[in-house]
């Protein structure tokens, strides 16, 4: 039989009717594990694949109060470091038979209406991966029982379960390396974002730095991105003391300021500048930049997502948090007097 054709889905009182078999019998032959005779879900394997047929899985979701959306909130999707983490999270939450709901949170523009749709349409969870949207919010998917998953964020709220790295741990360390390479005159170079984790790594380069006795200038100038990062070299090398040494929140920030250094005020890296990043974007490892940098275990905490998603949640209500720790990826934009 020819397979249907036009605007309308096909039914499964369509598929029991070729089958010649009831409604019911149609349901079960879809559902794993329901009793039904080989001879019956023979025939209606038959018939769904002559129609084209496709359960609903939405509406299967509603009855059985699981719909197996999961939604993503994220901002700044286009930058290198978030598209790899969902396309690692994506990839494994279709391991696991879940679908993704991508919620764009750059601004606050339609966030509250998006986040409203996903409880709507009876998401199982939400995983936010930045420092939006607000607590507001998130409290709205915990009150209409979503599980929510929050990473890199150090404020989460009570009843969600957090994933966060060693951002403070990766940031004096970015000191110590710039440090043991002779840096004496060292920027931290970030965006006004203002996110959690982006915080925590300024917080703790300047701690580290004070406690080291050594001057430091942290330069924040708009978004979290390759032009950031150019503006605040023009910025700092314009001055009269320009940096030996910055630490650069984000690789992507790192980029800019490595190419403004090199190209437009003649810095040698690292013989003039040591320039240190966070993240390990895959640019970071170009031969044009070489970039010593923090490499995030992306892949494992995708992977973490996926085994809790897969596992009922802790009946404890409060925040609970797994930590991963971050690891420095040696390049060649540090003198070698850094190792240690």
């Amino acid at each position: 039989m020819k397979k249907k054709t036009g605007a309308s889905f096909v039914s499964a009182q369509q598929v029991a009717d070729l089958a010649g078999v009831s409604r019911s019998a149609v349901s079960r032959s879809f559902t794993k594990g329901a009793s039904v005779s080989p001879t019956t879900r023979s025939k209606v394997m038959k018939a769904a694949d002559s129609l084209g047929y496709h359960v609903n899985e939405l509406a299967r979701g509603l009855i059985n109060e699981q719909s197996n959306i999961i939604c993503i909130v994220g901002a700044d999707m286009n930058s290198p470091y978030h598209s790899r983490f969902i396309d690692a999270l994506t990839r494994e939450l279709q391991a696991i038979q879940k679908v993704a709901m991508i919620v764009n949170s750059s601004g606050d523009v339609g966030v509250s209406y998006a986040l409203e749709q996903t409880i709507r349409y009876r998401a199982d969870a939400t995983v936010v991966l930045s420092g939006q949207p607000d607590d507001a919010l998130i409290q709205t998917c915990l009150n209409n029982g979503q599980r929510v998953i929050v990473v890199n964020r150090d404020d989460a709220l009570s009843g969600t379960e957090s994933i966060v790295v060693t951002n403070r741990v990766a940031a004096r360390e970015a000191f110590q390396m710039l440090y043991r390479a002779g840096c004496r005159n060292i920027a931290a170079v970030s965006s006004k974002a203002g996110t959690p984790s982006l915080v925590a790594r300024e917080e703790a380069f300047l701690q580290e730095a004070q406690d080291h006795g050594v001057k430091t200038t942290l330069k924040t100038v708009g978004a979290t991105s390759y032009a950031t990062g150019a503006e605040i070299a023009r910025q700092l090398f314009s001055s009269g003391t320009p940096p030996d040494g910055a630490f650069c929140i984000t690789d992507l920030l790192a980029c800019g300021f490595m190419d403004v250094a090199r190209y437009e005020f003649g810095r040698k890296i690292p013989d003039d500048l040591c320039v240190i990043g966070f993240d390990d974007i895959d640019q970071s490892s170009w031969s044009s930049y070489n970039l010593t940098t923090f490499r995030q275990p992306v892949e494992d905490i995708a992977a973490h997502i996926r085994d809790l998603l897969s596992s009922q949640p802790d009946a404890d209500t409060g925040e609970r948090a797994t930590r991963f720790p971050t690891e420095p990826v040696w390049r060649q934009s540090v003198r070698m007097g850094a190792t240690p």
